[in-house]
């Protein structure tokens, strides 16, 4: 009988594993690098081989984050509205999280609370969401494009404090969020400049 593989985690994804983990007892605020060597049991020094600071971690879950859900990308799509494409990379997303949700919760707060932070954070989030309208067939490059991602970076940000508070299973106060206020956007946005947007075919 052959046996059961199980795939093992890299240093660098037990560290955010643990990180995460930390991050859902307690603030994110009060978790630090040597909290994580104790639990993790991995060296200080090969944490800072991956992360240079728990700012870098918090980057990083954006990125698997992204990761995850670009996986799930499926080209056949391209015939569907841009908006309605949005909305399904966005919800993703949430789903992405769902596991981590309380330290999703916890990270949050804490880093909103703390400028120099967010500042430091928020590119890494605003190409999160270039990625995500570059899913959607929806273009990024140009002012239109600087455009598009800041208003979603502003829509995403409400849209993960309904869902912090969303017990459904389908997550339908979420969805019904992203929808409404995708609505009111859209017809800004494509006012803005028509050109940028990608059409099937186009």
């Amino acid at each position: 009988m052959a046996k059961k593989t199980t795939k093992r985690l890299s240093e660098k994804d037990r560290i955010l594993n643990t990180a995460l983990a930390l991050a859902a007892e307690q603030r994110w605020r009060n978790v630090t690098l040597e909290m994580i060597v104790e639990t993790s049991g991995i060296p200080l020094h090969r944490i800072r081989h991956f992360y240079r600071s728990k700012t870098t971690l918090v980057a990083a879950i954006i990125d698997r984050t992204s990761e995850a859900v670009l996986a799930g990308h499926d080209p056949a799509d391209k015939n569907e509205p841009p908006r309605e494409r949005l909305i399904d990379v966005l919800m993703r997303r949430f789903e992405a999280l769902a596991s981590n949700k309380k330290a999703v919760s916890s990270i949050i707060r804490d880093t909103i609370s703390d400028p120099c932070s967010a500042f430091l954070i928020f590119p890494t989030f605003a190409n999160a969401m270039a990625w995500s309208l570059d899913a959607s067939g929806i273009g990024t490059s140009g002012l239109a494009g600087r455009v598009r991602i800041r208003g979603l970076s502003i829509l995403y940000m409400s849209a993960i404090r309904v869902w912090l508070k969303d017990e459904s299973e389908d997550l339908s106060a979420t969805l019904a969020h992203l929808d409404r206020q995708l609505r009111l956007v859209e017809s800004l946005i494509l006012a803005f400049n028509r050109s940028n947007i990608r059409r099937p075919g186009g």
